[in-house]
């Protein structure tokens, strides 16, 4: 039986409903994941595996020879509480997880993608691989985790997208070269010498040093990189003392880094070592730093990213595709791309007349429904596309 465009559409909504009122967090999805297969189960020629515990995997082989493409979903939700003020209809039922970054519309739109590929593979060149991914939020990631137990392996190219709630509803958006940059982090321990707080001259006081150390980290993107450089340096932690009249003999700073460079993003360590330890040095306290390199910087590969909008162009006409800006949001997509050219993409999900507007990672967080539909109809172009050989 043929599913209508209406069929498709209430069916991504059922869905991401569904999905959005049960969330799991990064590595926990296993009910999440128990649904994702039962729904790919219920579609024809589907051959499904589950690589990890809580990812899934389903490769359909086409009628006519091509290239194997693999297509991306995340899974995974965020540790926040949604709005009391949420839409009844599919609000998150636990309280303190939340979609708040629209992994459950790109859950549904894979499966769109994958229930209509599926119906006709005579129409499909080589293989596509569907891959619902676990844990994209929370470090290491799961595509490196999928990346080792060999989803990649025999794959010529990859591609994905994102809903983007801060871009007009079914939009798509796409660059070449460096969309999203390299999310790393960093923790500082400045060791001092506690003491009475009416006598701080005993002391060694981490928390003056850690305030001029925060101000001078600032000086990285402004004073020791280049003016057209790309970097962030946020502290976005600073912990220290328990009570008004103790100086604290250490204090604790935290943050992240962001950088597009791999040159860069090897000095930045290097930078934030040097700054801290000459102010500790200075006023006699000593320091350790913690630094950890997350995600790769998601580069797309030219030639994959042409084809994509070339394809988003056919799709969904000229006007609605717009050139993307880079962001130093980080994704872990980028793990696959080190193992095979492809491409990751925005489609728009924002609506300010019906108050769609909140950033992603935000309790109102939400996403236009209709974009469920554009984002089908792009990855599945998409995929027949790729898939044929040149």
């Amino acid at each position: 039986m043929t599913t209508t465009q209406t069929d498709l559409a209430t069916q991504l909504r059922t869905w991401r409903r569904h999905l959005h009122q049960h969330p799991e967090l990064s590595f926990q999805e296993h009910e999440t994941s128990a649904y994702i297969e039962a729904q790919l189960r219920a579609m024809p020629n589907l051959i499904i595996t589950r690589p990890t515990p809580t990812s899934v995997l389903a490769v359909l082989n086409g009628g006519q020879s091509g290239r194997t493409v693999l297509l991306r979903a995340d899974t995974d939700a965020l540790p926040i509480h949604e709005d009391e003020g949420a839409d009844a209809a599919y609000r998150s039922t636990r309280d303190g997880i939340m979609h708040a970054c629209g992994h459950d519309g790109h859950t549904a739109i894979l499966l769109g993608v994958a229930q209509e590929l599926s119906a006709d593979p005579q129409r499909v060149h080589g293989e596509v691989r569907f891959l619902f991914q676990h844990a994209e939020e929370l470090p290491p990631g799961g595509a490196q985790e999928l990346v080792k137990a060999g989803v990649m392996r025999g794959v010529d190219v990859v591609t994905g997208l994102h809903l983007n709630s801060q871009l007009p509803a079914n939009v798509v958006a796409i660059k070449p070269g460096a969309f999203m940059a390299a999310p790393d982090t960093f923790h500082i321990t400045i060791q001092g010498r506690g003491g009475h707080g009416a006598h701080p001259e005993q002391t060694v006081d981490p928390i003056a040093i850690g305030a001029q150390v925060v101000t001078n980290l600032q000086h990285i993107a402004s004073r020791h990189v280049g003016a057209l450089d790309n970097i962030i340096v946020s502290v976005t932690q600073f912990h220290a003392g328990t009570a008004d009249n103790v100086i604290p003999d250490a204090a604790v700073l935290a943050g992240t880094v962001r950088t597009f460079d791999p040159a860069l993003r090897e000095r930045a360590p290097q930078l934030i070592d040097q700054i801290t330890g000459g102010i500790c040095a200075a006023h006699g306290a000593t320091h350790t730093l913690d630094y950890g390199f997350g995600y790769a910087p998601l580069i797309n590969d030219a030639q994959v990213a042409a084809v994509l909008r070339d394809v988003a162009v056919q799709t969904v006409g000229e006007e609605w595709v717009y050139d993307a800006l880079p962001t130093m949001g980080g994704e872990d997509f980028s793990a696959y791309l080190q193992e095979a050219p492809g491409a990751y993409l925005n489609v728009g999900a924002g609506n300010a007349e019906r108050g769609i507007t909140a950033p992603h990672h935000h309790p109102r967080f939400d996403i236009d429904e209709s974009s469920l539909m554009t984002g089908v109809r792009v990855l599945k172009a998409a995929a027949l596309r790729l898939a044929q050989r040149d």
